[in-house]
């Protein structure tokens, strides 16, 4: 058990989708009893054991779906099936199992480590959710600016972009010191997946942008999906009433 409720929380932690698969009730003979834990990953990989044969079969198949739906369920399984209409067991007895989609706090990827990102990684962290933070100047992009993050790292921009891969739920706000930096990045992240994808900007410089990406081939549909300009308009000025803005846009759509 201690192994199975490290590990929710290392999935927690990093975006690991998973469901918990716990057996609430049996009837006559079983292979586990009431309490009995698995961990089902969406490749079908697992961590411990509700019995084994097929009647854990389906349940894993049963977690992987929960997974991708996001509701948890119950099932209930005949293992007296002789006639091998479900399980094909013939221990004898019957199987309920509760089957538990982990709740994955989102990551929130910044590109930029100004003064903004400052703040919103800040509050981030408060709110229990992932923080990664990029930037190409080492003395903004360091550890002790950003002591809580889970990674802190300094390099082109472009490359960056380029080299990044979401996790589930992944919210991401570009907010770097300059506006070639910005397009650069969101040209990068553009078709890559994401739950939510602001870049910082006046409506001036988006209608540029966009039209600028749109001429070099970018899916305009993609781009409406960009906030930009970025956070809820609560008329914020000072950097952290901009995060508190950005933060609370991401919010909503989280919550939604």
């Amino acid at each position: 058990m201690k192994d199975i409720f490290e590990e929710i929380v290392r999935c927690r932690r990093e975006g690991r989708l998973a469901a918990l698969v716990t057996v609430i009730r049996t009837e006559g003979s079983v292979p586990r009893d009431v309490g009995a834990k698995m961990l089902v990953f969406l490749d079908g990989s697992i961590i411990d054991t509700v019995g084994g044969a097929s009647v854990e079969a389906l349940a894993i198949e049963q977690a992987k779906d929960a997974i991708k739906t996001g509701k948890p369920r119950t099932v209930k399984y005949d293992l007296d099936d002789p006639e091998k209409t479900s399980t094909g067991m013939i221990c004898g007895g019957r199987m309920e199992m509760y089957i538990e989609p982990l709740v994955v706090n989102p990551t929130l990827t910044i590109f930029g480590g100004g003064h903004v990102a400052k703040p919103l990684a800040d509050m981030a962290d408060l709110l229990g959710w992932g923080v990664v933070v990029f930037d190409d100047r080492p003395e903004w992009a360091s550890q002790e600016r950003f002591p809580y993050a889970r990674q802190v790292m300094s390099g082109d921009f472009s490359q960056l972009a380029a080299s990044w891969q979401s996790s589930h739920p992944a919210f991401v706000a570009i907010v770097t010191h300059s506006h070639v930096m910005d397009e650069m990045v969101l040209k990068q992240l553009l078709e890559k997946p994401w739950d939510y994808l602001g870049m910082i900007a006046s409506r001036k410089k988006k209608a540029e942008i966009f039209r600028r990406l749109e001429a070099e081939g970018a899916d305009p549909n993609r781009l409406k999906k960009v906030s930009s300009p970025i956070g809820l308009d609560i008329n914020s000025e000072t950097p952290a009433e901009i995060a508190v803005s950005i933060l609370a846009e991401m919010i909503k759509v989280y919550r939604s």
